[in-house]
């Protein structure tokens, strides 16, 4: 599917930001309720809040950083902790999903870290009461299979993001609900690899990417 790199960029922006709107509003309405209050108890409620909002917005911003951005910081290769630490960060936020990290490498190729972000954050979402996201990547031969597997009382994909992570394609095109799963498919045809989402099933679904690295370890 065709979509300019301007187009593309935008529809990330328009992401990241209906991501930081409540956060960042939360943090606007919790000025605005502390500089009315003087009861030192809901003052200190007020504090709370805010401190929570920040901490929201800052893992918010670091995740996104990771999973979209330029990651200028980083070289051609990434320590697979920092995007470790970047899911973390998300999940903390609604404390419902543990973490399992199954990612011995030392170093991981930048296309293979963004396409394993954005895999946890379509995963992530498609866990509707919180559940367990369990995250694995080995070098099989020249191929780097990721494997992101999730479980929970409750599981929905949306069919069109399905459909953009398998095929590059959906019926509405490309729009920001869908620009994780589009970067995804471009991060693992780029790479010469291979996109999977298994069929739906109680309780459990599994998303394999194999992105080829020719050979490195």
């Amino acid at each position: 599917m065709a979509i300019s790199p301007v187009d593309f960029a935008s529809l990330l922006c328009s992401r990241l930001c209906h991501d930081l709107l409540s956060p960042v509003g939360a943090l606007n309405n919790g000025l605005e309720l502390l500089a009315d209050e003087t009861d030192p108890a809901m003052r200190q409620r007020c504090m709370e809040l805010l401190a929570d909002s920040a901490r929201t917005s800052a893992n918010k911003l670091k995740f996104f950083r990771l999973a979209f951005g330029a990651g200028g910081s980083f070289g051609e290769m990434v320590d697979p902790r920092e995007a470790k630490a970047a899911i973390e960060g998300l999940l903390s936020d609604a404390k419902r999903t543990t973490l399992g990290w199954y990612v011995e490498a030392d170093s991981l190729p930048k296309a293979a870290v963004k396409a394993l972000l954005n895999l946890a954050l379509i995963a992530n979402e498609a866990l509707v009461r919180g559940g367990s996201l369990d995250i694995g990547a080995e070098q099989q031969g020249d191929h780097l299979e990721i494997v992101v597997k999730i479980e929970g009382l409750r599981i929905i994909l949306d069919p069109q993001i399905r459909q953009m992570l398998t095929t590059g394609a959906s019926e509405d095109g490309v729009t920001s609900r869908l620009a994780a799963a589009f970067m995804v498919h471009t991060l693992v045809t780029e790479a010469a690899g291979t996109m999977q989402v298994s069929e739906p099933a109680p309780g459990v679904m599994i998303f394999g990417a194999a992105l080829s690295t020719g050979g490195a370890g």
